[in-house]
């Protein structure tokens, strides 16, 4: 199926935003808006929701993180990546569209059925390669919003820390041109020196701020 006839989430921005619209980053303990999306998100095809800037796409983006070592994943997007408008960009962020598959109809609640956790495991298991018995564990950091530019105007991030005792993690998906588990510091000197995509440059400082805390 072409990808612009999947059915994607949406949420309409009056009922996603109300009066807590914000740019950049938002920590999640001034706003929920992961509740708030699972309780407003409709099904809407990609083509149309791409093209339509009264509804974002909710994508859970992931950073992938050993918390004990301070390492982070990061990687460069191939030209084979879903999204050609970063494509050869640098990321620290893993994630993709939710679509229907991603829910149970049949078993709906939020506790047993979440769309957003389902489409989270699901492209770190498409993407990348973490260890067996390696330990995981996902939380809400916070939102990106960015509507400085036509790929953000129409999606909002949902920021996952993805915590792992593992030491190495490693890609797996021909969309990752390269890509490998680094300490934090050498992550800053990529940063100096490589073009990043937005939503990672905006999740810099409060991952920076995270490990600073720890």
């Amino acid at each position: 199926m072409d990808k612009f006839e999947k059915e994607i989430m949406v949420v309409h921005i009056n009922k996603l935003f109300n009066n807590d619209y914000f740019e950049g980053f938002l920590h999640h303990s001034q706003t929920d808006f992961h509740s708030i999306i699972l309780n407003n998100f409709e099904w809407m095809k990609r083509g149309i929701a791409e093209q339509n800037p009264d509804y974002k796409q909710p994508i859970a983006y992931c950073i992938i993180i050993n918390p004990e070592l301070k390492k982070v994943f990061v990687y460069q997007r191939s030209t084979k990546a879903g999204e050609e408008r970063l494509h050869n960009l640098f990321t620290i962020g893993i994630g993709g569209h939710i679509d229907t598959p991603d829910f149970n109809k049949e078993n709906n609640t939020q506790e047993n059925e979440n769309p957003i956790h389902k489409s989270m495991f699901r492209e770190i298991n498409e993407e990348i390669h973490i260890p067996e018995q390696s330990l995981i564990e996902p939380f809400v950091l916070g939102y990106i919003n960015d509507d400085s530019n036509d790929v953000g105007k129409v999606h909002l991030g949902i920021l996952y820390l993805i915590k792992t005792n593992a030491e190495e993690v490693y890609p797996k998906d021909s969309e990752i041109e390269q890509g490998k588990f680094i300490f934090f510091k050498e992550l800053e000197d990529i940063f100096s020196k490589n073009e990043f995509e937005t939503w990672s440059k905006i999740a810099f400082e409060p991952l920076k701020r995270f490990f600073e805390n720890q």
